[in-house]
């Protein structure tokens, strides 16, 4: 199953791996602010903003599975306001975390009839940075790439029977406790696939009924041989609409398809990642962690309003940290941890954050040329990322290197975005 690709990689580096199925399952499994249905369709906008296929058809599965209307499956003018709301904070953490103000956080928690609960808002945020960040780690290691023309083919059909994370690396290291919890509720809330089949037939069956109530309509208004033309292409622009944004009818060897078209889950898609602007005159632009940290500020109000998600944070980005990179390093020429710290210091310093007590010059010598245009392209836009930057960075590195530096990418990355989310919820609170 594809599924397997993402927890193949992981493989390499098992202790991470537990922490991040931890991760990966209390934040779309266990109680929580927001409803299951709602956490998959967040994961599959966060994912859209990166045009990554594998996890948005990972999710719409997920979705439908958790009860999710089909209808929402159409694009965002299908779902309800207070979700869609959500879209431009989406937009802003995926490319420019640094524009979040706390007015963004203010404009979703304003009393009305769709306003965010702080909690909630939590929650969304963890979510859209967690999906952001995997979707670098996808592209990065070549985990959403075919054989299709310059590496970007389709994604091939997901199979029903393997859409457990847990399931699929249960020789990883992923404690036995969790994987009876997620078979578990595997089994309790998998729709079968005849299920998913009526369920995709009856909104087809709903469309057409739709299309042939508004051909009879037009017909009395406009006179039989207009209102024919007219309601015929009324009735195929709305089945085009529900093709576009999914098309998950079994083929004959009983998988699913997923999202032919992620633009219905986006809107300004022509909005992404530009090089901040770092001016040394304007000192208010750069995000200093000495005045905003994770260990002394985010840890503490992520936990405050999302029990236990803080600790499972903490412990994920600790242990990217303490992976062994001895061999990295000493095809460097320096320490493990001078080398780590090097990619992480400049991943964050690509978004805005800086550390006061960081010389950047270490930057040039720690990370050769092709290495850091391969860390620039799948953290900032992961979508021009192919199969064939993986293979040629660092060609005297072995596999398991080069899938840490994208564990690093992906919890830097991560970080970054909660950084700036926290601070302006933070500031909205004060």
């Amino acid at each position: 199953g594809r599924l397997e690709a993402v927890t193949q990689q992981m493989g390499y580096h098992p202790q991470y791996l537990d922490s991040f199925l931890k991760t990966q399952h209390y934040l779309m499994h266990m109680d929580g602010p927001l409803p299951f249905d709602c956490r998959h369709y967040i994961a599959i906008m966060a994912a859209a903003r990166h045009q990554c296929r594998y996890l948005v058809n990972l999710h719409v599965l997920q979705f439908l599975r958790a009860g999710g209307d089909p209808q929402w499956l159409r694009g965002l003018e299908f779902i309800p306001p207070k979700l869609r709301n959500l879209n431009e904070i989406n937009k802003i953490l995926a490319h420019r975390p640094w524009l979040i103000t706390k007015e963004h956080i203010e404009k979703l928690l304003k009393i009305s009839e769709w306003s965010w609960s702080l909690a909630e808002l939590v929650h969304a945020v963890v979510l859209l940075a967690h999906c952001h960040a995997l979707a670098s780690f996808v592209f990065g290691c070549g985990c959403e790439q075919d054989e299709g023309l310059g590496g970007r083919g389709s994604l091939k059909p997901l199979s029903l029977g393997n859409q457990c994370f847990c399931e699929a690396t249960a020789s990883n290291s992923c404690s036995q406790e969790l994987l009876r919890i997620n078979r578990k509720r595997s089994l309790d809330s998998c729709m079968e696939l005849d299920s998913l089949r009526e369920c995709m037939q009856r909104i087809h069956v709903e469309t057409e009924g739709r299309d042939e109530m508004r051909l009879l309509q037009q017909d009395r208004e406009e006179g039989e041989g207009q209102g024919a033309e007219v309601g015929a292409q009324g009735g195929t622009e709305h089945c085009s609409d529900l093709s576009a944004g999914l098309s998950p009818f079994a083929d004959t060897d009983g998988e699913v398809t997923g999202a032919t078209n992620l633009a219905c889950y986006m809107q300004d898609p022509d909005f992404g990642y530009q090089d901040f602007a770092r001016r040394d005159e304007d000192q208010t632009q750069v995000f200093r962690v000495q005045d905003y940290s994770w260990e002394d500020h985010g840890f503490s109000l992520v936990n405050r309003l999302y029990s236990d998600i803080g600790h499972l944070l903490d412990e994920k980005f600790r242990m990217v940290d303490g992976l062994q990179s001895s061999a990295m390093a000493k095809r460097q020429g320096c320490e493990p941890s001078v080398f780590k710290r090097g990619i992480w210091n400049y991943i964050h310093c690509m978004f805005g954050i800086r550390y006061d007590d960081y010389d950047y010059a270490e930057v040039n010598q720690l990370l050769e040329r092709m290495l850091k245009v391969y860390i620039k392209t799948v953290t900032c836009y992961p979508e021009k990322t192919n199969s064939e930057m993986f293979d040629r960075f660092w060609k005297q590195f072995k596999h398991s290197e080069k899938v840490h530096v994208n564990l690093l990418i992906l919890e830097a990355r991560m970080q970054a975005e909660l950084l700036y989310a926290l601070q302006a919820i933070t500031q909205y609170m004060i």
